[in-house]
Formats: C-alpha cells, sequence, structure tokens
C-alpha cells in the first residue's frame, strides 16, 4: 500500500496558507451575528468567504498529494520581494490623508512594482493609471466611501 506523499511541496504550502487564513477569518467572524441569507449580518459575509476559501486551500491540498501532480520542491522566501510589498501598503496607509488616494495609490503601485523584476517603469505607471481609475470609479464615484481623492493642501 503506498503512503499519501506530497508531491507538489508549493501547491501544498499555499493549500494550507488558504485553509490557516480560512479558519482564522472564520473564527473571528463567530464573534459577529452572521443573521440569514434575507438578512445578513455582520458576520454572514465573512464566514462565507471563509468556507469558499477553505475549499479553495482543501482543494489545492488535494491536488498537491495527488499520484499525477507534477513534484515541485518549496523555495526559499522571497524576502526582497515581501519586504517591498509590506512597505508599499505601509507607506499607503501613511500617505493616504495627507497625499490623497491618487498619491497614495501611486506610491502603493510603484513601491511595489520593485518587488518583481518582470515589471518595467512604463508598464508600472500604465498599472497605476488603470488601477487609480478603476479605484476612483469604483471606491469613491461608485460606493461613495469619503476618502480624499487629492493631497489634503489642494482641498
Amino acid at each position: 500500500m503506498k503512503g499519501l506523499a506530497i508531491r507538489n511541496q508549493r501547491a501544498f504550502a499555499s493549500g494550507a496558507l488558504f485553509l490557516a487564513f480560512a479558519i482564522f477569518f472564520f473564527v473571528e467572524a463567530l464573534a459577529y451575528p452572521a443573521g440569514t441569507a434575507a438578512k445578513m449580518g455582520p458576520g454572514y459575509f465573512p464566514r462565507l468567504l471563509a468556507i469558499v476559501l477553505a475549499a479553495i486551500g482543501l482543494v489545492v491540498i488535494l491536488g498537491a498529494v495527488r499520484s499525477t501532480a507534477d513534484r515541485e520542491a518549496l523555495r526559499r522566501w522571497d524576502l526582497k520581494g515581501l519586504a517591498w510589498v509590506t512597505g508599499s501598503v505601509v507607506l499607503f496607509g501613511a500617505l493616504l490623508f495627507p497625499l490623497g488616494l491618487v498619491g497614495a495609490l501611486f506610491v502603493l503601485i510603484m513601491v511595489s512594482s520593485r518587488a518583481s523584476h518582470e515589471f518595467t517603469w512604463t508598464g508600472a505607471l500604465a498599472n497605476a493609471a488603470v488601477l487609480i481609475a478603476l479605484c476612483l470609479a469604483v471606491f469613491v464615484y461608485g460606493l461613495g466611501l469619503p476618502l480624499p481623492v487629492w493631497p489634503s493642501l489642494l482641498n
């Protein structure tokens, strides 16, 4: 009898991470009332998303232990890329109110694009233009969130 072997360590780690996040958010959502499908409470949607994330994690884990899965070892963490992305999110939070949404998003996208060697400056600029337009359309004009769009000195 063959034992269960992890053939694709990378996929297995991804699935386990999805599952861990799902469990964490499901447990956190238990603190809020779920309500019903007709009248959703604040805990309804996070629980639903946690269940979907857990299902995705289980599918990825099962795919990693299939006998037909490609063998792939877990790679070392890209700490430099992780630092660029984490730093860009911290910068976004720090710059949102002084620079406004447009300026903070521009800094976020340009700094986080440094995490990958595949991004070019022109690609990052084009990406920034599209994402800023989408964020303005969805969050400011669509949902009406009271976010400062431009730097505080222009308001």
